[in-house]
């Protein structure tokens, strides 16, 4: 329940703190006191979006904050959802800026204002006479035959399947849609993929084909340079290998003279044998070397066949041709067997079809099986509020498509006076017949949604005397259950709160300031009075408003 509301720096409100208890709440106040600024106030910290000129003061930010009691409405697992602390007594903050920058809080957390109108929603609900026009709308009637009929959980087990099968849908479309496209590019594709095949691709063959192809156009070259190099390292006189022969006999002389000429010695060996296995290489080198004009095509026609790919797919690493191949192999593969896919997906969605035809159908038969009662409850209560002769024609009908909440058409049509014919709720109603209707029906759905505090503005509108006392009782009743506010005019509505508020507006010598206080015993009495009969005072108001609190 709201236990507490501070309001700062808001419109007309300089500074408000004010606390509340359980029960049933009336708020009063002259026309233009400014009851709607504190709705507006209170609007804030349940997720609506601010607005610059609510600041009374352009240069100090304002500040409202608003405290919870939601110890019994198991509301941990949204809190723990949205990453927040949980507290018995929870606290939300809204903050505007000079700069027009707002910021909410949650328990001291920032927030995001999708989740703090999510938090709000599940705290309050404030009924003003917008709302009442949502009365006429199929989608609150069908709120309130979900809430009778329990549907809740069914109606979430039904929109996750929805979910999947709108998924499923868009995957099956997708494939039609690929398969149209892919089969005219099929022939092509498998051309280009069967070329890219015949290639040989794999990292660094590229350069290993343009060395093979430089050894074997230039063979007679290195055969050349080869057979210099062989006659360097053997030959008798002036031969490498015969001077380091040479050498390698002066130092391992001088090897038992020190240490130096022992670390001299070591390298002078460590050379000649490099050397020597430098030859023996060459020499190999040499046996293997020869012309091969058939080898040398082959290469050649290899390099020509990467190079024409390279210029055909504008690839400039063959690591690009290999993954333009496998682009295609996919591409190729899905196409031959799109057809399975479709198949399966087809047979998916079918069986995604009949699961929510079948939950659907188990959706009708809930409400239509609450339809009688609800019918009943309504006509009942109306008769109690003056009227005796209303009555209703709801009824349901199958609808070939999936929606939102199910596969129904609600028809809901409502009559007055008896002899009348049936019509919908926002051409036949007037506004205090559709105002006594939706307190009703929020008095049905309070006992279904469990609201912590329900708050109305001036749901009275348009009703007098006796109906309004008994539309009190309807609140008081509700009141038992969940905290209820009433912003009201009417002096037989407010009697029947337990807590009176007034709302009044102050001048002082440069401005005028709204506020709001509780009243005593005394001052309601007082209060009502000039409910019933105006500024001035008489003593049959005053016996009137006794006689109503009382």
């Amino acid at each position: 329940m709201l236990a507490h509301l501070s309001i700062e720096n808001y419109a007309l409100i300089d500074s408000l703190k004010v606390g509340f208890d359980s029960g049933f709440t009336v708020i009063t106040g002259e026309t233009g006191a400014g009851k709607s600024i504190l709705l507006g106030g209170l609007s804030l910290v349940l997720g609506n979006r601010a607005d610059l000129s609510s600041l009374r003061n352009k240069e100090k930010k304002c500040i409202i904050e608003a405290d919870f009691t939601i110890a019994d409405y198991k509301l941990e697992s949204f809190f723990s959802k949205a990453d927040l602390d949980y507290e018995d007594v929870t606290v939300i903050r809204r903050e505007i800026l000079p700069s027009g920058k707002s910021r909410a809080f949650i328990n001291d957390t920032p927030v995001t204002l999708d989740v703090l109108s999510k938090l709000g929603s599940r705290l309050i609900d404030v009924h003003s006479q917008h709302q009442t026009l949502e009365l006429t709308e199929n989608d609150f009637q069908f709120k309130l035959i979900d809430a009778f009929a329990n549907n809740t959980k069914r109606l979430l087990a039904y929109a996750e399947e929805l979910q999947k099968f709108r998924t499923t849908e868009k995957e099956l479309q997708d494939l039609v849609l690929f398969q149209s496209n892919a089969m005219k590019e099929q022939d092509y594709n498998s051309f280009l993929l069967t070329e890219l095949e015949s290639a040989p691709l794999k990292e660094g063959i590229l350069e290993e084909l343009e060395e093979q192809y430089e050894q074997l156009n230039n063979v007679e070259l290195i055969m050349e340079e080869l057979s210099k190099g062989e006659q360097l390292f053997n030959d008798e006189q002036a031969g490498l290998l015969s001077l380091m022969t040479a050498i390698r006999a002066t130092f391992t002389k001088l090897a038992g003279f020190g240490h130096q000429y022992q670390e001299l010695n070591e390298r002078v060996q460590s050379a000649f044998i490099e050397l020597d296995d430098i030859n023996t290489e060459l020499q190999g080198f040499q046996e293997r070397v020869e012309s091969n004009p058939s080898l040398l095509e082959e290469v050649n026609t290899k390099l020509q066949l990467l190079y024409n790919l390279q210029k055909k797919h504008n690839a400039s690493e063959i690591s690009e041709l290999i993954r333009i191949k496998n682009d295609l192999a996919d591409k190729v593969f899905e196409t031959a067997h799109v057809d399975e896919k479709i198949a399966l997906k087809t047979k998916e969605l079918q069986e995604f079809r009949s699961s929510l035809v079948e939950r659907a159908l188990l959706i009708r038969e809930k409400r239509n099986s609450v339809i009688p009662n609800l019918k009943k409850q309504l006509e009942s209560n109306l008769g109690l509020l003056g009227m005796p002769s209303a009555s209703f024609d709801i009824s349901l009908l199958p609808s070939d498509s999936f929606k939102p909440n199910g596969m129904d058409e609600l028809s809901f049509l409502f009559t007055a006076n008896k002899g009348s014919n049936y019509g919908l709720l926002k051409k036949v109603a007037s506004g205090g017949e559709l105002s006594r209707i939706m307190l009703v029906i929020k008095s049905i759905l309070a006992k279904y949604e469990k609201l912590p505090t329900i708050m109305f503005d001036e749901i009275d509108t348009g009703v007098s005397g006796e109906i309004s006392n008994r539309m009190a009782d309807i609140m008081k009743e509700m009141s038992g259950a969940m905290q209820v506010f009433s912003i009201t005019h009417l002096p037989q509505v407010a009697s029947k709160g337990n807590h009176h508020f007034k709302v009044f507006k102050k001048d002082t010598a440069d401005r005028t300031e709204t506020n709001m206080r509780k009243l005593s015993n005394d001052e309601r009495v007082v209060e009502l009075a000039q409910m019933l009969g105006g500024k001035e005072l008489s003593d049959s108001a005053l016996a009137h408003a006794k006689q109503l609190l009382n």
